[in-house]
Protein backbone atom coordinates (compact mmCIF):
# COMPACT_ATOMS: atom_id res chain seq x y z
CA UNK A 1 0.00 0.00 0.00
CA UNK A 2 2.71 2.57 0.80
CA UNK A 3 6.27 3.52 0.71
CA UNK A 4 8.09 5.70 3.47
CA UNK A 5 10.73 8.54 2.59
CA UNK A 6 11.11 10.20 5.78
CA UNK A 7 8.14 11.38 6.61
CA UNK A 8 6.32 11.42 3.28
CA UNK A 9 4.55 7.99 2.28
CA UNK A 10 4.01 6.68 -1.38
CA UNK A 11 0.66 5.50 -1.74
CA UNK A 12 -1.36 3.53 -4.04
CA UNK A 13 -4.73 3.04 -4.62
CA UNK A 14 -7.27 0.38 -4.63
CA UNK A 15 -8.84 -1.04 -7.66
CA UNK A 16 -10.48 -4.21 -8.32
CA UNK A 17 -8.61 -5.82 -5.77
CA UNK A 18 -5.02 -4.62 -6.28
CA UNK A 19 -2.78 -1.98 -4.95
CA UNK A 20 -1.83 0.52 -8.32
CA UNK A 21 -0.27 3.53 -9.57
CA UNK A 22 -2.41 5.59 -11.75
CA UNK A 23 -2.06 5.14 -15.43
CA UNK A 24 -0.06 7.81 -15.78
CA UNK A 25 2.45 7.36 -13.04
CA UNK A 26 1.52 10.98 -12.17
CA UNK A 27 1.51 11.72 -8.24
CA UNK A 28 -0.13 14.53 -6.02
CA UNK A 29 1.42 15.75 -2.88
CA UNK A 30 -1.37 15.68 0.61
CA UNK A 31 0.16 18.41 3.14
CA UNK A 32 -0.75 18.82 6.89
CA UNK A 33 -3.13 22.23 6.45
CA UNK A 34 -2.03 22.74 9.99
CA UNK A 35 2.23 23.43 9.23
CA UNK A 36 1.79 23.22 5.20
CA UNK A 37 3.95 20.76 5.31
CA UNK A 38 4.12 17.77 2.73
CA UNK A 39 3.02 14.12 4.62
CA UNK A 40 1.97 12.13 1.56
CA UNK A 41 1.76 11.58 -2.29
CA UNK A 42 -1.19 9.99 -3.54
CA UNK A 43 -1.78 8.63 -7.16
CA UNK A 44 -2.81 11.64 -9.68
CA UNK A 45 -5.85 9.66 -11.67
CA UNK A 46 -6.58 10.16 -14.58
CA UNK A 47 -9.57 9.36 -17.64
CA UNK A 48 -8.28 5.95 -18.18
CA UNK A 49 -7.85 5.12 -14.28
CA UNK A 50 -11.92 5.97 -13.95
CA UNK A 51 -12.71 3.60 -16.72
CA UNK A 52 -10.05 0.78 -14.80
CA UNK A 53 -12.38 0.95 -11.66
CA UNK A 54 -15.73 1.03 -13.35
CA UNK A 55 -14.60 -1.71 -15.00
CA UNK A 56 -13.69 -3.98 -11.96
CA UNK A 57 -16.70 -2.09 -9.70
CA UNK A 58 -19.05 -3.25 -12.72
CA UNK A 59 -17.45 -6.76 -12.92
CA UNK A 60 -17.58 -6.90 -9.01
CA UNK A 61 -21.60 -6.27 -8.70
CA UNK A 62 -22.13 -9.32 -10.84
CA UNK A 63 -21.40 -11.64 -8.11
CA UNK A 64 -21.93 -9.32 -5.29
CA UNK A 65 -25.59 -8.49 -6.18
CA UNK A 66 -26.37 -12.22 -5.48
CA UNK A 67 -25.19 -12.26 -2.07
CA UNK A 68 -27.40 -12.73 0.81
CA UNK A 69 -28.27 -9.88 3.56
CA UNK A 70 -26.70 -12.25 5.93
CA UNK A 71 -23.40 -11.76 4.03
CA UNK A 72 -23.16 -8.69 3.02
CA UNK A 73 -24.15 -7.82 7.00
CA UNK A 74 -21.56 -10.27 8.37
CA UNK A 75 -19.25 -8.48 6.59
CA UNK A 76 -20.06 -5.39 7.59
CA UNK A 77 -19.44 -6.25 11.10
CA UNK A 78 -16.10 -7.15 10.25
CA UNK A 79 -15.65 -4.45 8.32
CA UNK A 80 -16.16 -2.29 11.86
CA UNK A 81 -14.42 -4.72 13.62
CA UNK A 82 -11.29 -3.98 11.83
CA UNK A 83 -11.30 -0.31 12.00
CA UNK A 84 -12.49 -0.20 15.30
CA UNK A 85 -9.39 -1.79 15.81
CA UNK A 86 -7.04 0.92 14.10
CA UNK A 87 -9.22 3.81 15.49
CA UNK A 88 -6.20 5.55 16.95
CA UNK A 89 -4.37 4.71 13.66
CA UNK A 90 -7.28 6.09 11.88
CA UNK A 91 -7.84 9.01 14.03
CA UNK A 92 -4.22 9.96 14.29
CA UNK A 93 -4.13 10.15 10.14
CA UNK A 94 -7.19 11.95 9.70
CA UNK A 95 -5.90 14.70 12.35
CA UNK A 96 -2.68 15.28 10.73
CA UNK A 97 -4.25 14.97 7.35
CA UNK A 98 -7.19 17.42 8.14
CA UNK A 99 -5.70 19.77 10.87
CA UNK A 100 -8.32 18.71 13.70
CA UNK A 101 -7.51 17.78 17.13
CA UNK A 102 -6.53 14.04 17.77
CA UNK A 103 -9.37 13.50 20.24
CA UNK A 104 -11.89 14.75 17.77
CA UNK A 105 -10.63 12.97 14.58
CA UNK A 106 -10.28 9.73 17.07
CA UNK A 107 -14.30 10.34 18.17
CA UNK A 108 -15.11 10.45 14.09
CA UNK A 109 -13.81 7.13 13.76
CA UNK A 110 -15.75 5.75 16.90
CA UNK A 111 -18.44 7.20 15.00
CA UNK A 112 -18.16 5.60 12.00
CA UNK A 113 -17.90 2.53 13.94
CA UNK A 114 -21.31 2.50 15.30
CA UNK A 115 -22.75 3.68 11.69
CA UNK A 116 -21.43 1.09 9.97
CA UNK A 117 -22.77 -2.13 12.27
CA UNK A 118 -25.76 -0.15 11.87
CA UNK A 119 -26.06 -0.67 8.29
CA UNK A 120 -25.06 -4.43 9.07
CA UNK A 121 -28.22 -4.49 10.58
CA UNK A 122 -30.45 -2.93 8.05
CA UNK A 123 -28.97 -5.42 5.44
CA UNK A 124 -31.11 -7.69 7.41
CA UNK A 125 -34.19 -5.81 7.87
CA UNK A 126 -35.34 -4.12 4.55
CA UNK A 127 -39.21 -3.47 4.17
CA UNK A 128 -41.45 -3.67 1.96
CA UNK A 129 -45.37 -4.05 0.99
CA UNK A 130 -46.66 -7.01 1.71
CA UNK A 131 -46.99 -9.82 -1.05
CA UNK A 132 -50.38 -10.40 -2.15
CA UNK A 133 -53.68 -10.64 -4.46
CA UNK A 134 -53.61 -6.58 -5.58
CA UNK A 135 -55.93 -7.83 -8.53
CA UNK A 136 -57.75 -11.27 -9.01
CA UNK A 137 -55.37 -14.01 -10.14
CA UNK A 138 -52.50 -12.03 -9.83
CA UNK A 139 -50.11 -11.66 -6.62
CA UNK A 140 -47.61 -9.46 -6.57
CA UNK A 141 -44.66 -8.51 -4.38
CA UNK A 142 -41.91 -5.94 -4.27
CA UNK A 143 -37.97 -6.32 -4.51
CA UNK A 144 -35.66 -3.76 -3.43
CA UNK A 145 -32.87 -4.35 -6.18
CA UNK A 146 -29.52 -3.02 -5.80
CA UNK A 147 -28.60 0.14 -7.99
CA UNK A 148 -25.73 -0.93 -9.04
CA UNK A 149 -22.25 0.67 -9.33
CA UNK A 150 -22.09 3.51 -6.96
CA UNK A 151 -19.52 6.06 -7.18
CA UNK A 152 -19.33 7.62 -3.49
CA UNK A 153 -17.74 11.39 -3.27
CA UNK A 154 -17.41 12.59 0.19
CA UNK A 155 -15.84 15.47 1.45
CA UNK A 156 -12.47 17.03 2.83
CA UNK A 157 -13.99 17.88 6.41
CA UNK A 158 -14.99 14.45 7.74
CA UNK A 159 -13.26 12.51 4.94
CA UNK A 160 -13.29 8.89 7.00
CA UNK A 161 -16.90 9.56 8.92
CA UNK A 162 -18.77 10.23 5.69
CA UNK A 163 -17.26 7.77 3.66
CA UNK A 164 -18.89 5.37 6.21
CA UNK A 165 -21.98 7.29 5.80
CA UNK A 166 -21.74 6.27 2.04
CA UNK A 167 -20.30 3.03 1.72
CA UNK A 168 -22.33 1.74 4.54
CA UNK A 169 -25.98 1.70 3.19
CA UNK A 170 -24.59 1.11 -0.44
CA UNK A 171 -22.57 -2.25 0.20
CA UNK A 172 -25.90 -2.96 3.00
CA UNK A 173 -28.12 -2.98 0.09
CA UNK A 174 -25.85 -5.39 -2.38
CA UNK A 175 -23.84 -2.17 -4.74
CA UNK A 176 -20.31 -2.01 -5.63
CA UNK A 177 -18.88 1.03 -4.77
CA UNK A 178 -16.12 3.20 -5.79
CA UNK A 179 -14.99 5.62 -3.42
CA UNK A 180 -13.30 9.35 -4.51
CA UNK A 181 -12.08 10.90 -1.35
CA UNK A 182 -11.00 14.49 -2.25
CA UNK A 183 -7.76 14.65 -3.17
CA UNK A 184 -6.78 17.07 -0.36
CA UNK A 185 -7.69 14.23 2.35
CA UNK A 186 -7.38 10.91 0.59
CA UNK A 187 -5.60 9.29 3.16
CA UNK A 188 -8.22 7.39 5.78
CA UNK A 189 -9.78 6.36 2.71
CA UNK A 190 -6.53 4.13 1.16
CA UNK A 191 -6.21 2.67 4.74
CA UNK A 192 -9.83 1.69 4.88
CA UNK A 193 -8.79 -0.08 1.55
CA UNK A 194 -6.47 -1.60 3.67
CA UNK A 195 -8.97 -3.03 6.09
CA UNK A 196 -11.52 -4.05 3.78
CA UNK A 197 -8.92 -5.84 1.97
CA UNK A 198 -9.71 -8.98 3.35
CA UNK A 199 -13.18 -9.07 3.82
CA UNK A 200 -14.85 -8.00 0.97
CA UNK A 201 -14.73 -9.94 -2.38
CA UNK A 202 -12.21 -8.13 -5.22
CA UNK A 203 -14.06 -5.02 -6.37
CA UNK A 204 -16.89 -4.33 -4.32
CA UNK A 205 -14.82 -1.42 -2.56
CA UNK A 206 -12.71 0.31 -5.03
CA UNK A 207 -10.75 3.65 -3.69
CA UNK A 208 -9.26 5.98 -6.13
CA UNK A 209 -7.51 9.00 -5.94
CA UNK A 210 -7.33 11.96 -8.12
CA UNK A 211 -8.97 15.81 -8.26
CA UNK A 212 -12.19 16.45 -9.15
CA UNK A 213 -11.26 18.16 -12.08
CA UNK A 214 -9.12 15.10 -13.67
CA UNK A 215 -11.69 12.41 -12.65
CA UNK A 216 -14.47 14.03 -11.08
CA UNK A 217 -16.48 14.36 -14.40
CA UNK A 218 -15.49 11.28 -15.70
CA UNK A 219 -16.40 8.76 -12.96
CA UNK A 220 -20.19 11.01 -13.17
CA UNK A 221 -20.66 9.84 -16.72
CA UNK A 222 -18.95 6.49 -17.14
CA UNK A 223 -21.73 4.51 -18.07
CA UNK A 224 -20.66 1.73 -15.77
CA UNK A 225 -21.45 3.67 -12.79
CA UNK A 226 -25.65 3.78 -12.34
CA UNK A 227 -25.25 5.85 -9.47
CA UNK A 228 -23.61 9.17 -7.64
CA UNK A 229 -23.71 10.06 -4.23
CA UNK A 230 -21.61 13.45 -3.35
CA UNK A 231 -21.08 15.13 -0.36
CA UNK A 232 -20.08 18.49 -1.22
CA UNK A 233 -20.96 21.96 -0.99
CA UNK A 234 -24.14 23.14 -3.41
CA UNK A 235 -22.42 24.41 -6.54
CA UNK A 236 -20.89 21.09 -6.53
CA UNK A 237 -23.66 19.01 -6.78
CA UNK A 238 -25.36 20.94 -9.12
CA UNK A 239 -22.59 20.36 -11.67
CA UNK A 240 -22.88 16.51 -10.54
CA UNK A 241 -26.36 16.86 -11.57
CA UNK A 242 -26.32 18.85 -14.73
CA UNK A 243 -23.56 15.68 -15.90
CA UNK A 244 -25.51 12.94 -14.47
CA UNK A 245 -28.68 14.27 -16.91
CA UNK A 246 -27.70 12.76 -20.02
CA UNK A 247 -27.89 9.20 -18.10
CA UNK A 248 -30.48 9.94 -15.96
CA UNK A 249 -28.20 7.98 -12.85
CA UNK A 250 -29.36 8.20 -9.98
CA UNK A 251 -27.89 10.81 -7.58
CA UNK A 252 -27.53 11.24 -3.50
CA UNK A 253 -26.71 15.02 -2.91
CA UNK A 254 -26.30 16.33 0.72
CA UNK A 255 -25.34 19.83 0.10
CA UNK A 256 -24.52 22.91 1.65
CA UNK A 257 -26.31 24.31 4.61
CA UNK A 258 -26.31 27.70 6.52
CA UNK A 259 -28.10 26.79 9.99
CA UNK A 260 -29.95 28.41 12.07
CA UNK A 261 -30.22 28.33 15.90
CA UNK A 262 -33.31 30.54 17.02
CA UNK A 263 -33.20 31.44 20.47
CA UNK A 264 -35.80 33.13 21.95
CA UNK A 265 -35.97 34.96 25.48
CA UNK A 266 -37.61 32.26 27.32
CA UNK A 267 -34.62 30.19 26.43
CA UNK A 268 -32.14 28.95 28.79
CA UNK A 269 -28.83 31.60 27.84
CA UNK A 270 -26.06 29.17 28.90
CA UNK A 271 -27.80 26.00 26.94
CA UNK A 272 -28.07 27.65 24.28
CA UNK A 273 -24.41 29.62 24.01
CA UNK A 274 -22.51 26.63 25.34
CA UNK A 275 -24.28 24.95 21.98
CA UNK A 276 -23.48 27.57 19.96
CA UNK A 277 -19.71 27.14 21.06
CA UNK A 278 -19.43 23.98 20.68
CA UNK A 279 -21.22 23.40 17.41
CA UNK A 280 -20.34 26.70 16.08
CA UNK A 281 -16.44 26.34 15.92
CA UNK A 282 -16.65 22.38 15.57
CA UNK A 283 -14.38 21.33 13.23
CA UNK A 284 -13.13 25.03 12.81
CA UNK A 285 -16.81 25.66 11.70
CA UNK A 286 -16.16 23.45 8.32
CA UNK A 287 -19.38 21.83 8.92
CA UNK A 288 -22.78 22.12 6.92
CA UNK A 289 -24.70 21.83 10.40
CA UNK A 290 -22.62 24.39 12.00
CA UNK A 291 -24.66 26.69 14.65
CA UNK A 292 -23.32 29.46 12.39
CA UNK A 293 -26.38 31.91 12.33
CA UNK A 294 -27.77 32.67 15.80
CA UNK A 295 -31.26 34.63 15.13
CA UNK A 296 -32.08 36.16 19.10
CA UNK A 297 -34.71 37.18 20.40
CA UNK A 298 -35.53 40.47 21.56
CA UNK A 299 -34.56 40.72 25.25
CA UNK A 300 -31.88 38.07 25.46
CA UNK A 301 -30.27 39.05 22.07
CA UNK A 302 -27.77 41.33 24.03
CA UNK A 303 -26.96 39.15 26.98
CA UNK A 304 -26.27 36.47 24.42
CA UNK A 305 -23.74 38.56 22.12
CA UNK A 306 -22.04 39.24 25.37
CA UNK A 307 -21.46 35.98 26.72
CA UNK A 308 -20.85 33.98 23.59
CA UNK A 309 -17.97 36.50 22.67
CA UNK A 310 -16.50 35.72 26.35
CA UNK A 311 -16.93 31.94 26.34
CA UNK A 312 -15.76 31.72 22.26
CA UNK A 313 -12.77 33.69 23.07
CA UNK A 314 -11.73 30.28 25.63
CA UNK A 315 -11.57 28.20 23.03
CA UNK A 316 -8.07 26.97 22.78
CA UNK A 317 -6.99 26.43 19.08
CA UNK A 318 -4.03 25.59 17.28
CA UNK A 319 -1.37 22.63 15.65
CA UNK A 320 -3.09 19.86 16.92
CA UNK A 321 0.98 18.02 17.06
CA UNK A 322 1.46 20.79 19.79
CA UNK A 323 -1.31 20.38 22.07
CA UNK A 324 -3.55 17.76 23.13
CA UNK A 325 -6.50 19.56 24.55
CA UNK A 326 -7.74 21.74 21.52
CA UNK A 327 -11.17 22.79 21.15
CA UNK A 328 -10.08 23.84 17.36
CA UNK A 329 -7.57 22.81 14.82
CA UNK A 330 -6.24 24.76 11.19
CA UNK A 331 -8.70 24.94 8.18
CA UNK A 332 -8.30 22.72 5.60
CA UNK A 333 -6.08 24.91 3.45
CA UNK A 334 -4.69 28.31 2.88
CA UNK A 335 -7.02 28.91 -0.05
CA UNK A 336 -10.15 28.49 2.81
CA UNK A 337 -8.85 30.90 5.18
CA UNK A 338 -8.61 33.49 2.51
CA UNK A 339 -12.62 33.01 1.87
CA UNK A 340 -13.27 33.34 5.36
CA UNK A 341 -11.12 36.12 5.93
CA UNK A 342 -12.56 37.58 2.36
CA UNK A 343 -16.09 37.16 3.82
CA UNK A 344 -15.67 38.39 7.04
CA UNK A 345 -13.75 41.86 6.29
CA UNK A 346 -16.78 42.42 3.50
CA UNK A 347 -19.16 41.53 6.89
CA UNK A 348 -17.73 44.76 8.36
CA UNK A 349 -19.66 47.51 6.80
CA UNK A 350 -23.18 47.25 8.53
CA UNK A 351 -22.08 44.62 11.31
CA UNK A 352 -20.12 44.72 14.12
CA UNK A 353 -17.33 42.18 14.59
CA UNK A 354 -17.36 41.73 17.82
CA UNK A 355 -14.23 39.00 18.80
CA UNK A 356 -11.78 37.71 16.37
CA UNK A 357 -11.89 38.56 12.64
CA UNK A 358 -8.40 38.41 12.02
CA UNK A 359 -5.80 35.78 10.41
CA UNK A 360 -2.94 35.04 12.63
CA UNK A 361 0.44 35.81 11.75
CA UNK A 362 1.38 31.62 11.96
CA UNK A 363 2.24 29.30 9.94
CA UNK A 364 -0.91 26.97 8.71
CA UNK A 365 -4.45 27.52 7.71
CA UNK A 366 -5.59 29.21 10.77
CA UNK A 367 -8.18 31.96 11.24
CA UNK A 368 -8.89 32.84 14.82
CA UNK A 369 -12.68 32.16 16.27
CA UNK A 370 -15.06 35.20 15.02
CA UNK A 371 -18.43 36.32 16.56
CA UNK A 372 -20.32 38.94 13.98
CA UNK A 373 -23.80 41.28 15.93
CA UNK A 374 -25.93 42.93 13.96
CA UNK A 375 -25.27 41.78 10.06
CA UNK A 376 -28.52 42.41 7.62
CA UNK A 377 -30.96 39.24 6.66
CA UNK A 378 -29.85 39.94 2.77
CA UNK A 379 -25.87 40.31 3.62
CA UNK A 380 -23.37 37.73 2.28
CA UNK A 381 -22.14 36.69 5.94
CA UNK A 382 -25.83 35.35 6.80
CA UNK A 383 -27.17 34.05 3.02
CA UNK A 384 -24.16 32.28 2.12
CA UNK A 385 -21.93 29.16 3.83
CA UNK A 386 -18.21 30.84 5.54
CA UNK A 387 -17.02 27.42 5.72
CA UNK A 388 -15.22 28.96 8.96
CA UNK A 389 -15.38 29.45 12.61
CA UNK A 390 -17.41 32.50 12.25
CA UNK A 391 -20.73 32.70 14.12
CA UNK A 392 -23.21 35.80 13.41
CA UNK A 393 -26.21 36.82 15.54
CA UNK A 394 -29.29 38.71 14.61
CA UNK A 395 -32.25 40.37 16.74
CA UNK A 396 -35.69 38.98 15.32
CA UNK A 397 -39.00 40.99 16.57
CA UNK A 398 -41.27 38.03 17.35
CA UNK A 399 -41.70 34.73 16.45
CA UNK A 400 -42.99 35.46 12.88
CA UNK A 401 -40.00 37.22 11.76
CA UNK A 402 -37.58 34.07 13.10
CA UNK A 403 -39.19 31.82 10.95
CA UNK A 404 -39.12 34.05 8.09
CA UNK A 405 -35.22 34.75 8.31
CA UNK A 406 -34.48 31.27 9.17
CA UNK A 407 -35.94 30.44 5.99
CA UNK A 408 -35.00 32.84 4.02
CA UNK A 409 -31.81 31.19 2.91
CA UNK A 410 -31.12 28.71 -0.09
CA UNK A 411 -30.11 26.17 2.16
CA UNK A 412 -32.33 23.87 4.53
CA UNK A 413 -29.93 21.42 6.48
CA UNK A 414 -30.43 21.62 9.72
CA UNK A 415 -31.82 24.04 12.48
CA UNK A 416 -32.28 24.23 16.37
CA UNK A 417 -34.88 26.28 18.34
CA UNK A 418 -33.95 27.06 21.92
CA UNK A 419 -36.77 27.96 24.37
CA UNK A 420 -39.18 26.50 27.01
CA UNK A 421 -42.27 26.69 25.26
CA UNK A 422 -42.81 22.81 24.00
CA UNK A 423 -45.65 24.09 22.07
CA UNK A 424 -43.32 27.24 20.25
CA UNK A 425 -41.00 24.61 19.96
CA UNK A 426 -43.08 22.82 18.17
CA UNK A 427 -44.48 25.10 15.94
CA UNK A 428 -41.34 26.02 15.11
CA UNK A 429 -39.71 22.79 13.90
CA UNK A 430 -42.66 22.68 11.93
CA UNK A 431 -42.68 26.13 9.96
CA UNK A 432 -39.10 26.33 9.65
CA UNK A 433 -37.74 24.10 6.42
CA UNK A 434 -35.12 22.35 7.57
CA UNK A 435 -34.29 18.37 7.66
CA UNK A 436 -32.94 18.38 10.81
CA UNK A 437 -34.42 20.15 13.69
CA UNK A 438 -32.83 20.25 17.12
CA UNK A 439 -34.50 21.74 20.32
CA UNK A 440 -32.73 23.33 22.62
CA UNK A 441 -29.09 21.57 21.62
CA UNK A 442 -27.32 21.35 18.70
CA UNK A 443 -26.02 18.33 16.25
CA UNK A 444 -27.07 15.71 17.72
CA UNK A 445 -26.66 12.64 15.92
CA UNK A 446 -27.98 8.92 15.61
CA UNK A 447 -27.39 6.33 13.09
CA UNK A 448 -31.17 4.97 13.48
CA UNK A 449 -32.59 8.95 12.06
CA UNK A 450 -32.03 10.24 9.05
CA UNK A 451 -29.85 12.92 8.07
CA UNK A 452 -30.63 15.34 4.49
CA UNK A 453 -32.12 18.79 3.61
CA UNK A 454 -34.74 20.69 2.04
CA UNK A 455 -33.77 22.87 -1.14
CA UNK A 456 -30.20 23.65 -2.25
CA UNK A 457 -29.46 21.21 0.35
CA UNK A 458 -29.68 18.23 -1.86
CA UNK A 459 -31.96 14.98 -1.74
CA UNK A 460 -31.68 11.71 -0.06
CA UNK A 461 -31.10 10.86 3.32
CA UNK A 462 -27.76 9.49 5.08
CA UNK A 463 -28.13 7.63 8.34
CA UNK A 464 -30.78 5.58 9.12
CA UNK A 465 -33.01 2.70 6.99
CA UNK A 466 -34.10 5.50 5.11
CA UNK A 467 -30.22 5.88 3.62
CA UNK A 468 -30.76 1.77 2.21
CA UNK A 469 -34.16 2.75 0.87
CA UNK A 470 -31.86 4.94 -1.50
CA UNK A 471 -29.45 2.89 -2.98
CA UNK A 472 -31.96 0.85 -4.12
CA UNK A 473 -34.40 0.51 -6.81
CA UNK A 474 -38.03 -0.44 -6.30
CA UNK A 475 -39.21 -3.42 -8.46
CA UNK A 476 -42.75 -5.00 -8.34
CA UNK A 477 -43.15 -8.61 -9.68
CA UNK A 478 -46.30 -9.68 -10.76
CA UNK A 479 -47.37 -13.57 -11.21
CA UNK A 480 -50.33 -14.23 -12.98
CA UNK A 481 -51.46 -17.51 -10.95
CA UNK A 482 -54.90 -17.90 -12.78
CA UNK A 483 -58.17 -17.56 -11.86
Amino acid sequence: MTESTADVRTYQQWIGGQWVASTSGQTAAVTNPANGQVIATVPASGPEDVDRVARAAAEAFDGWQHSTPQDRSLMLLKLADGVEARADELGALESRNCGKPLSMAVDEVTAMVDNLRFFAGAARVMEGKAANEYLAGHTSLIRRDPVGVVASIPPWNYPLYMAGWKIGPALAAGNAVILKPSIRTPLTALLLAEIAADILPPGVLNVITGSGEAIGDALVVHPAVAMVSVTGDTETGKRIARNAADSIKRLHLELGGKAPVIVFDDADLDNAVENIRLWGYWNSGQDCTAATRVIAGPAIYDRLVASLAEQVGTLKWGDPAEADDLDMGSLIAPVQVDKVAGMVDRAREGAEIVLGGNRPERPGAFYEPTVIAGPDQRSEIVQEEVFGPVVTVQRFADEAEAIRWANDVRYGLAASVFTADIGRAMRVAKAIQFGTVWVNEHFTLASEMPHGGFKQSGWGKDQSAYAVEDYTVVKHVMINIGA
